[in-house]
């Protein structure tokens, strides 16, 4: 039983957004199936299609795995369309009803309409009047881009039927590219990447002429360098009415991140507990929460501790 209030709050986890072994990928989604206290888990390619080819002998394996423990799962669509083959692959993902869908292109929220579906955070809605556009073509589950603050999710938040969610760990999604900067990192065409990107299962990261950390490439996405961590503003995003907390996958243990996000949900960890327990589980990445207070998105505000 969730305690304190907490009952409405829905931990959930987002897409793996790295390119890991096949095996490495099908392990990690059985033991979050097994042991992840979460609500949702979203499954699918949403970065890069020459990897899909891949996970597919496990896909069936793994959402009948998670499903059979209890979890909700949606699958999640690519970011960006680029060719036939992939907008074939999304009208094949679109025309599959047992499931439901993320679409993260507005493409695949196009065949999408008029049924319900879920809204990853590469949609840009950043204002009441997409929000109510999106819903009315029958969006019920919107995760907000990244970049929004809490001033935009309290007007967000107010007179809409669809349930909002938000990241709260993990490197955040700051942009897609058709060019694969990981490829090219590596003196490689993105036609000839030989899979590079598999060399970082968190990103390749980047740094500055100055050798400060700046930023993560993970093939064609370009990623913050920094950790996401919301684990202090939870309770505060709850009574704006955010009912969904994303965390998104890294290979750290993410069944102890997920345990130690629901110990806060369920106001049985202290904010400044978990930022301890977070930490050591990451090593030497430091936090960021700077959007949701309105600052610069690389910034950690600290809050007063609960």
């Amino acid at each position: 039983m969730r305690e304190n209030g907490s009952m409405n709050a829905k931990l959930t986890l987002g897409p793996v957004l790295f390119n890991w072994k096949p095996d490495v990928w099908r392990d990690f989604y059985f033991r979050i199936a097994d042991e992840a206290d979460v609500d949702t888990v979203y499954v699918g390619e949403a970065v890069c299609s020459k990897r899909s080819p891949f996970y597919a002998p496990h896909i069936v394996d793994v959402i009948e795995r998670l499903q059979g423990a209890g979890k909700e799962v949606i699958v999640s669509t690519l970011a960006l369309i680029m060719n036939s083959r992939e907008m074939n692959e999304l009208r094949d993902t679109a025309g599959d009803h047992d499931l439901m869908v993320e679409a993260n292109d507005v493409s695949a929220c196009a065949l999408l309409a008029g049924r319900p579906h879920a809204i990853g955070p590469y949609v840009n809605i950043y204002n009441e009047g997409t929000l109510k556009y999106f819903t009315d073509r029958g969006a019920t589950r919107i995760c907000l881009p990244v970049e929004l603050g809490r001033d935009a999710m309290t007007a967000l938040t107010k007179d809409t039927p669809a349930e909002l969610e938000v990241q709260v760990f993990g490197r955040l999604p700051l942009a897609i590219s058709a060019r694969c900067y990981h490829a090219r990192a590596h003196m490689l065409h993105k036609d000839n990447c030989q899979f590079v990107c598999e060399k970082d299962p968190d990103g390749l990261e980047v740094e500055t002429l100055d050798h400060e950390p700046f930023l993560a490439v993970n093939g064609v996405q370009t990623m913050s360098h920094s950790y996401q961590n919301l684990s202090a503003e939870l309770a505060e995003m709850q009574t704006l009415g955010i009912q969904h907390f994303r965390l998104s996958p890294h290979s750290v243990d993410m069944v102890a991140v997920a345990d130690t996000y629901r110990k806060v949900l369920n106001r049985a960890l202290s904010t400044e507990e978990a930022d301890e327990q977070l930490q050591d589980l990451i090593g030497d990445v430091a936090f960021s929460n700077g959007y949701y207070h309105g600052a610069k998105g690389v910034d950690f505000v600290l809050t007063e501790p609960h």
